[in-house]
């Protein structure tokens, strides 16, 4: 996949020679192993300079955080993989959590729902159709419903059953209120004079998971702090990627550093 998308931008720069500066976002927290990993990846696959930074990082940088002040900056980037949260100040992680609850999980969850209630199986793109569509994470007076198709698992047939958002709500609370947790452990871990930046500013929602229905405020009511989720969170990683690349120089601090990094003189 690395190599077709960097044979298109040699192409689209009519230079066959030229070997692109690439910036690669990675979850945070990951080896020093995994980083080279995805560092040779990438120059395999036709690229000159490569740079790697965390994903939370990039996110902040995205949606514009101010992360080279002495300020506290909290992120919480859902992801399909995984979920980062980071608290950021000073061009670096302070204090960060990895987890694998995200988007994918919780397509998982609403599988599994169906399987124990329903004796139905159902597809991922189906499980992800209908959290898109009714998933929420707080009762609202509405009463969403959708119809759900998948095989019978006594009669091996079709089948279609009606969910309603209680159902879904049902399905994914339990991994919902593990990123709860896990925010709040991080929290925990952040020196006081961050926290109170934070507590002024706020905690900021990336990633597509953050576009599920009530999740923000479901954070907020239950670690007492402001949520906002992000203009166009689905795009704060790769966004945050593409500023760092227009200014190296002084984006160097955010990133991954490795001998090979630093310019020579």
């Amino acid at each position: 996949m690395l190599s077709y998308f960097i044979r298109r931008v040699v192409k689209n720069k009519h230079s066959f020679l030229s070997r692109p500066t690439i910036v690669i976002g990675v979850p945070s927290g990951i080896t020093n192993v995994e980083v080279r990993a995805v560092r040779d990846a990438a120059k395999n696959s036709g690229a000159g300079e490569v740079f790697i930074v965390e994903e939370p990082m990039a996110a902040a940088i995205g949606v514009r955080l101010p992360v080279h002040e002495p300020v506290g900056n909290m992120i919480v980037d859902i992801g399909g993989g995984t979920t980062d949260i980071a608290v950021i100040s000073l061009s670096g992680i302070v204090s960060a959590k990895n987890m694998r609850i995200a988007g994918d999980k919780l397509n998982q969850d609403i599988i599994q729902y169906a399987k124990d209630e329903f004796k139905l199986l159902l597809g991922e793109k189906t499980a992800e159709d209908v959290k898109m569509s009714i998933g929420s994470v707080i009762k609202n007076g509405e009463g969403l419903e959708a119809a759900i198709r998948g095989r019978d698992m006594i009669t091996g047939l079709p089948r279609e059953v009606i969910v309603t958002d209680s159902d879904i709500r049902e399905a994914i609370i339990k991994s919902v209120k593990a990123l709860i947790s896990a925010t709040k452990e991080v929290i925990e871990e952040t020196p006081p004079e961050l926290v109170s930046d934070i507590m002024h500013r706020g905690i900021v929602m990336t990633g597509g998971g953050a576009l599920l229905k009530g999740l923000a405020q479901m954070f907020e009511s239950e670690i007492k702090i402001p949520v906002y989720v992000a203009e166009d969170p689905l795009t704060a990683v790769v966004r945050g990627t593409g500023i760092i690349l227009e200014d190296l120089d002084k984006m160097s601090e955010v990133l991954i550093q490795h001998d090979e990094d630093i310019p020579p003189k």
